[in-house]
């Protein structure tokens, strides 16, 4: 499964990097190494205009979602907090999954996530549990595959009552089968670059041929996946000066390490805020243990960790 992930990338690093046209700068979410369930997260939806569902010109938009699918059919939101997850291998017939897979789908942005496994204390003998953090090698923004459902309240008064509707998202998980099944049995399943079009797009609605995109090394299907004539409808702001993450949206340097950074710039891997001296082992944000982090390279239902 999971359960918690890392999201530090600004709004406008995202807005580039998905090719999105819609966005409101106004919908801002500060950076986090610690992504939980019912949290808002960025979601990279893709709609068609109602008049022209087959038009070419859908609207890819990025914004904020509460994590947690509430099916449009539930009764109460709180149902959102069991369903962070969707399982690859059945989330096209389950009832709470199989009409948001056919219809809205979405690339969750994330700089990777964090998973456990017990392992022996080499004092005490017992046993706890030591987090990892798995991201991708070249340090890149990815993707998880998503879904993404709307929710009105039933026992909402007025219809435009805006409290009484959610727009929440879920995970598609795979088993993972490589190296870094060694941390956790299962694992996001990380849509691949050339995915980033084919998995949103509102005109795919064959459950068998989106299940191919599930799959390492899954293709496209064959109708065009790219649409043309995408514009950018905001201007990028931009990035102030300075290191505060506040502002910059980037991790802080930990004092007496060395970081490794992205061409861009961002630390790598991103580290929570800590307050630990020069030499100790850092916190990873899902527990008290020794954060320790994994290069891995993440593909679709693939990751490969380093021994």
């Amino acid at each position: 499964m999971c359960g918690r992930y890392v999201s530090t990338r600004g709004p406008e690093e995202l807005v580039q990097h998905f090719g999105v046209t819609e966005w409101c700068p106004e919908e801002a979410l500060e950076p986090s190494w610690n992504v939980a369930p019912t949290n808002r997260v960025w979601a990279v939806p893709e709609r068609s205009p109602r008049e022209d569902r087959e038009a070419a010109s859908a609207h890819r938009a990025l914004r904020p979602l509460r994590w947690g699918l509430v099916p449009s059919w539930a009764k109460d939101e709180r149902i959102g907090a069991r369903l962070i997850n969707a399982r690859a291998e059945t989330v096209h017939e389950e009832p709470a999954f199989r009409r948001a897979f056919a219809e809205r789908r979405c690339p969750l942005p994330a700089d990777g996530f964090c998973e456990g496994r017990q392992v022996a204390s080499g004092t005490t003998g017992r046993t706890r549990e030591q987090p990892y953090f798995i991201s991708p090698e070249d340090g890149r923004p990815t993707a998880f595959a998503g879904l993404y459902e709307y929710w009105r309240d039933p026992e909402a008064e007025r219809d435009d009552d805006p409290a009484a509707r959610l727009t929440t998202c879920t995970i598609i998980t795979t088993e993972a089968t490589d190296a870094a099944g060694r941390v956790h049995p299962r694992m996001p399943l990380a849509l691949t670059p050339d995915h980033y079009d084919a998995w949103p797009d509102p005109r795919h609605q064959d459950p068998e041929e989106l299940r191919e995109l599930l799959s390492p090394g899954g293709r496209a299907p064959r109708h065009p996946a790219r649409l043309p004539g995408r514009q950018q409808r905001t201007r990028r702001r931009p990035r102030p000066a300075g290191g505060d993450p506040a502002v910059t949206g980037r991790a802080p340097a930990v004092p007496g390490r060395a970081r490794r950074r992205t061409p861009d710039g961002h630390p790598f891997p991103p580290t929570p805020p800590t307050t630990a001296r020069p030499g100790e082992p850092h916190p990873c944000p899902r527990s008290a243990g020794p954060y320790r982090a994994l290069d891995t390279t993440v593909t679709a239902g693939v990751a490969t960790v380093p021994t």
